[in-house]
């Protein structure tokens, strides 16, 4: 994967949801601790690009313990929230009940931090889509500065 962004952000509103959290849900079944999406801010099959975001606050849980006072979003929490808002990309397509869990992550690379007050913007792009199986490259924007990539690799468990 390459350095450049999937998508002009510019050509989006950012603070514009589209998806809500109340929708996610119905679609997402993680809850509590492991909910790392927030919303969906662009849905567009025929591109089949997703974008979606996680606001980061202080509540979460990690702050206190990964790296006390100076808390740093995980970057498997960072992988999680993009192969969720994946999950979604592959449900709403497939219409497929089933639960789309992690098959691998390949060409991870982390080159940002993400912490309280940032808003993660998340960018899915289908690259492969098969009953039991969805490939996505991934990318976590903030403020403009790409923070990780990694393309997910998803399977029907």
């Amino acid at each position: 994967m390459s350095q450049d962004i999937l998508i002009d952000l510019s050509s989006l509103d950012l603070n514009k949801v589209l998806i809500g959290i109340e929708t996610v849900r119905s679609v997402i079944p993680h809850r509590h601790e492991m909910e790392q999406l927030n919303g969906i801010i662009k849905f567009d099959p025929e591109q089949k690009i997703v974008v979606g975001y996680k606001d980061i606050s202080n509540e979460e849980f990690w702050v206190r313990g990964h790296i006390p006072g100076r808390p740093l979003m995980p970057g498997v929490l960072m992988l999680e929230a993009a192969a969720q808002l994946c999950t979604y990309y592959y449900k709403k397509i497939t219409q497929d009940e089933r639960f789309l869990g992690f098959g691998g992550i390949d060409k991870v690379k982390f080159r940002g931090k993400v912490v309280p007050g940032d808003k993660l913007i998340l960018i899915a792009k289908n690259t492969e889509l098969r009953s039991r199986r969805a490939i996505f490259d991934t990318q976590g924007v903030v403020n403009g500065k790409l923070v990780f990539e990694g393309v997910i690799i998803g399977m029907v468990v």
